[in-house]
């Protein structure tokens, strides 16, 4: 018997007769999908997982089951099975052909053949077997509420999952301060209302909560009073939006004209939603949040808490000090301790991490290439044949990357960056290039308006703090993917957080991103998923992808270290602290504006190279690449004419090109590295036998020459201008129209959708598969 005969007559009957679909609340996933595959471009993905089983009970997935055909040994399935169990952390999986079970506890590391396959009931009692009765009686709470589906639309994934059982478990346990760290673009307003909606259902409150004596019967006496607490009102909205399953009695958007209109801060509700400087403002300086009891919300979201809510030194700390008795869950998306230490201090170690790399490698996020650029005109040193239309020049300084648009400002030089970025990307894209000063932002714009092939006027729009409500409507058109304009987007800071634009192609770097956090923020600008989107590229004119060979980037997080004494502010002499804001600052310095020499502008050169990312999340130079593209080909073919064998021929070239994915060289890729070895008019085949065996490459145009004389000795004249006609869009398009899935649209577009001409003309639906996947051996012969 195959695998589905065997899952049919045996695994299935077996896990019918242990309870398994039969008890209530016990239910059997198959073919449960784990990961969606890494994009490999070109509309193609690497293999998802997919585990055979999934045995959940009590809405909780509790272990999985990777079934082998009858004939294999049940071993062949033992490994699979562990990855995935580890994979969607759970503490049992199971390997079986049918005939015997082998059994792992993954947490105790015992493993061995059973039997039979354990009830529900037998495998909740095993997968939490040692617990305090606190957290017994609200996992049971827990678990009695399903998530919200919205009737199937919405389903989580596995990590999401996951990390709202931990938050769960974490509060049943008794942790009143929780962290998740998950990158940018991974879902964590989704899991912020899922944990919501698991804690109002269940009835969780913080009275009931701190009763360790209390029987379940005893508990769940009122809902909840929920807060997500943000730092931008784009953010606080996104999130109300997304709660939109709840009771709209339930939901409260805490807003200061709605709290000066109704004289209050409002108080009738379930789920609330503001942003920090609403709480902060007030009538005389008196904040709103002082307005509520200390224990009147339950739980507070912080939304981006490495954003100030745990800094010791924040103004936003108050807050969270005046709610002291709820218990507080935040939300980052950058897990580095150096960079951001007292978030870790004050919430304590993440319960669960989700970095951008796994999102990456998993087909969560959309993986990216960075195009570093670098010009003549990256350092400026004064000569007297440049003008000076404003401010003083400092004779002989040399003025750097940082100073530029700062401290000095050369047009010329802005223009030609400008130029080069049109250049270089798909002016249809929808692109955010982010500026030094809210100053540079508008001259990007306009300089961008100015080049673009684009005439409407909105092409590109800035979006800055001084933009105002006209800046926050060009934000939401631009997020908008049903709108086309604008379709450039400059700023300085304010579009680094908070932007869910899904379609953005492009990331344009033209200042310096000192600090990792912002670097992360901005490269999740580019991250979210959207149909046809198989990468993003990140414009780099400012060395910022050094950043990326930091351990901090994407490694592991090193310990926090413990924050010193707050600072305390005294007056002259250490006498008390003086009564105001304290002193003004400096003023800033006249910037510098230089015109350049009539004929320097024209002189600014520049030079580009393109970085790869493999699955490890490390970056690969195109040099490193190509070494590591030649160490792996033997693992594929052995030669010249196995190359050739497999790529004359359509489906085991489909299979060498996915194979080749999954270990890291996807489409993407490859296409650089034909830009590289300057064969961009070639075939991939010419890529591959270039780095595997040093062969010449040679223009699609010379190959197909070659094939077309072949073909005249051997197909007759119809199908002689068929296969010219698939010819010419080899040429112009690649080698992805010789694909057996673009047979019927070829055949479509030659004969104007008149299918029945070209049965007329090439025969049997089998003779002209045969003629298309033929003539290809033709067109991969020696030249």
């Amino acid at each position: 018997m195959n695998e589905a005969e065997t899952r049919a007559e045996h695994i299935d009957p077996a896990l019918k007769a242990a309870g398994w679909g039969v008890v209530e609340g016990s239910r059997v996933l198959r073919e449960h999908g784990i990961t969606a595959g890494r994009l490999q471009g070109a509309g193609q993905r690497a293999r998802a997982e997919v585990a055979d089983y999934v045995l959940v009970y009590r809405n909780t997935k509790l272990a999985v089951v990777e079934a082998k055909a009858w004939g294999k040994p049940c071993a062949e399935g033992v490994a699979q099975a562990k990855s995935y169990a580890l994979k969607l952390a759970l503490r049992f999986a199971f390997a079986t052909n049918g005939q015997s079970i082998y059994r792992m506890d993954t947490a105790a590391g015992v493993e061995g053949d059973v039997p039979t396959f354990p009830s529900p009931g037998e495998l909740w009692a095993q997968t939490y077997a040692v617990q305090n009765a606190s957290a017994t009686a609200w996992r049971e709470r827990f678990a009695a509420v399903p998530f919200e589906d919205k009737g199937g639309t919405w389903q989580g994934r596995y990590y999401q999952d996951i990390a709202i059982q931990r938050v769960l478990e974490a509060v049943g346990e008794g942790r009143d301060r929780v962290l998740l760290t998950l990158a940018t673009g991974t879902g964590k307003t989704f899991i912020a209302f899922q944990l919501a909606w698991k804690l109002y259902q269940a009835r969780w409150n913080l009275s009931d909560w701190r009763r360790t004596d209390a029987k379940p019967e005893e508990l769940g006496t009122r809902r909840p009073r929920i807060l997500f607490l943000a730092d931008l009102n784009i953010l606080a909205d996104q999130a109300y939006n997304a709660f939109s399953a709840f009771p709209d009695d339930a939901l409260v958007r805490i807003a200061p004209d709605e709290i000066r209109r109704r004289g209050r801060v409002p108080t009738n509700g379930s789920i609330f939603f503001t942003i920090f400087q609403t709480f902060m403002s007030g009538p005389g300086g008196t904040p709103y949040f002082g307005d509520y009891p200390p224990d009147f919300f339950d739980l507070i979201v912080i939304d981006e808490c490495h954003r100030g809510g745990a800094n010791d030194e924040s103004t936003w700390r108050d807050i969270l000090t005046h709610f002291c008795p709820a218990v507080q869950l935040g939300l980052t998306a950058t897990p580095k301790r150096t960079l951001n230490t007292d978030t870790y201090a004050y919430f304590g170690e993440p319960v669960f991490v989700y970095s951008l790399k796994d999102g990456i490698n998993d087909g969560f996020l959309t993986p990216f290439r960075v195009k570093q650029i670098a010009t003549t005109m990256d350092e400026y040193v004064y000569t007297a044949d440049d003008e000076v239309l404003m401010g003083q020049v400092e004779q002989g300084r040399r003025y750097e990357e940082r100073d530029f648009n700062r401290v000095i400002e050369i047009k010329d030089r802005e223009a030609h960056r400008v130029k080069l970025l049109l250049g270089m990307i798909d002016q249809r894209e929808k692109t955010m290039v982010f500026c030094a000063t809210q100053a540079h932002a508008a001259l990007v714009r306009d300089l961008i308006n100015q080049h673009a092939t684009s005439t409407n006027p909105l092409y590109c729009a800035r979006v800055t703090a001084n933009d105002g409500a006209l800046g926050e409507q060009h934000l939401r058109d631009f997020q908008d993917n049903e709108r086309t304009i604008p379709t450039v987007l400059t700023t300085s800071q304010k579009l680094s957080t908070g932007v869910d634009a899904r379609n953005v192609r492009n990331i344009v770097l033209m200042r310096p991103v000192n600090s990792m956090i912002e670097f992360k923020q901005i490269i999740g600008r580019g991250t979210r998923l959207y149909d046809g989107k198989d990468y993003f590229t990140i414009l780099d004119f400012v060395k910022a992808h050094h950043l990326f060979s930091d351990p901090e980037w994407d490694g592991e997080p090193i310990e926090p270290e413990v924050p010193g004494p707050r600072p305390v502010r005294r007056g002259p002499e250490g006498g008390p602290p003086p009564v105001g804001p304290g002193p003004l600052p400096e003023p800033r310095p006249e910037r510098l504006v230089i015109q350049l020499a009539d004929g320097k502008a024209r002189q600014i050169q520049h030079m580009s190279v393109t970085t790869f990312w493999g699955p490890d999340g490390k970056p690969l130079s195109p040099a490193q690449f190509l070494e590591s593209l030649f160490g792996a080909l033997p693992e594929f073919f052995k030669n010249e004419d196995e190359l050739r064998g497999i790529w004359a021929d359509p489906s085991t070239r489909k299979g060498l090109l996915n194979a080749l994915a999954e270990k890291g060289f996807g489409r993407e890729p490859l296409a650089e590295m034909q830009r590289v070895i300057n064969a961009e008019k070639s075939d991939l085949f010419d890529v591959l036998a270039y780095v595997a065996f040093a062969l010449p490459t040679h223009t699609r145009s010379e190959r197909a020459a070659q094939a077309k004389a072949r073909a005249s000795g051997t197909y007759g004249f119809k199908q002689q201008a068929f296969i010219e006609f698939v010819l010419g869009q080899y040429v112009s398009q690649g080698v992805d129209e010789l694909a057996p899935e673009k047979l019927t649209p070829l055949l479509r577009l030659r004969y104007h959708n008149a299918l029945a001409d070209a049965a007329t003309d090439l025969g049997s639906p089998e003779q002209i598969r045969s003629t298309f996947v033929g003539f290809q051996r033709l067109l991969y012969a020696r030249i």
